[in-house]
């Protein structure tokens, strides 16, 4: 029989709902997803009130299998629940022994394991007992080109819309720092008014996040797409002035997944919007209308060419054969060829 996988939202709504299960195995690469579910656990399972002797936060450089396995067995006091949080456990030198408990948890305590920044073995004790008696939860790392359409979903979340290329200004800016992006955000509810529609725009962006709105990586794709030479120009002078804010590497991986895409379009036979749309796993149909164009811009063999010409202008930027070439220079370089 297939075990369960639980999504990042049915176990936030199980939580919601009260509906615990007594082990909560939470790792991989995203920190995000992993913190947002341990803290809806601690806001969820006990009350103010229960948490005084009920309440456990454990660290994984500071304890060790056997004092995690002796906290989750007592019986709560005046409660329901008692609540045992073990962050970062990866640093739990003998965590499998875990696996001990995991297989026959006491149905009153909710254990949550925080392994971070990678995964437990799957074919090992502990993974597989988790999977039986709780939830083993994978939290990946969201792709680049997937950001705009979750930044939208997230802020659906909070009943708040957001622009498409307020969107995309987020995205290619924070690229997929997802605990930045939430701060971010945070700062971008707080300026929403208490009546009335909630959207985020780009002129927000612009206002309170310093993210040009006229020049980004999201309006130079615009003018590549159509071969704009003044206003491509323009935008990486706009970012030969503001640096900090607009590094060489983000830039090259909009190109790089920009021209990628537009390879896939050409081997697609379906090239309406909705087809391209389906082949590249977009949602908006803003984002196909750049593609429609480049195809129209640019041949199969020059994007073939000017993904070698990104991959060697990443490698420059990182000091491979650069010559000390500045950022900004290899960024005009690198416009040139596209252009012409």
């Amino acid at each position: 029989m297939a075990k369960k996988v639980y999504s990042f939202d049915e176990i936030c709504r199980d939580i919601v709902a009260k509906k615990f299960l007594p082990v909560y195995v939470l790792m991989g690469e995203e920190p995000f997803f992993m913190d947002q579910i341990t803290d809806l656990l601690i806001d969820n399972v006990l009350d103010e009130s229960e948490k005084d002797f009920n309440q456990i936060i454990m660290y994984g450089a500071d304890t060790d299998a056997t004092s995690i396995i002796n906290a989750a067995r007592r019986f709560p006091m005046m409660s329901n629940y008692q609540l045992i949080v073990v962050r970062e456990a990866q640093l739990v030198r003998d965590i499998e022994l875990l696996s001990n408990y995991v297989k026959k948890p006491l149905s009153s305590t909710v254990l949550v394991i925080n392994y971070k920044y990678k995964n437990l073995d799957r074919r090992k004790a502990l993974a597989a007992a988790a999977e039986t008696s709780g939830i083993l939860f994978e939290s990946k790392k969201i792709p680049d080109y997937k950001m705009p359409a979750f930044i939208v979903s997230l802020m659906q979340q909070r009943s708040i819309s957001i622009d498409m290329k307020a969107s995309q200004m987020l995205s290619d800016f924070l690229g997929n720092d997802l605990s930045r992006l939430n701060k971010e955000l945070d700062k971008l509810v707080i300026l929403m008014p208490e009546k009335g529609l909630k959207r985020i725009t780009p002129e927000m962006i612009e206002e309170n996040i310093g993210i040009s709105k006229e020049y980004n990586n999201f309006e130079l794709i615009k003018a590549l797409a159509t071969k704009d030479i003044l206003k491509a120009n323009r935008i990486i002078q706009y970012f030969e002035k503001n640096s900090k804010n607009n590094p060489i590497q983000i830039t090259l991986s909009v190109l790089f997944n920009y021209f990628s895409n537009l390879l896939i379009c050409y081997y697609t036979k379906d090239r309406s919007e909705t087809g391209l749309m389906t082949a590249l796993g977009l949602r908006g149909t803003f984002q196909v209308k750049d593609y429609i164009l480049g195809l129209k811009s640019y041949s199969a063999m020059k994007v073939f060419n000017l993904i070698n010409e990104i991959r060697i202008t990443d490698a420059k930027s990182k000091g491979v054969e650069s010559n000390s070439i500045s950022d900004a220079d290899l960024l005009k370089e690198l416009l040139y060829k596209i252009l012409h």
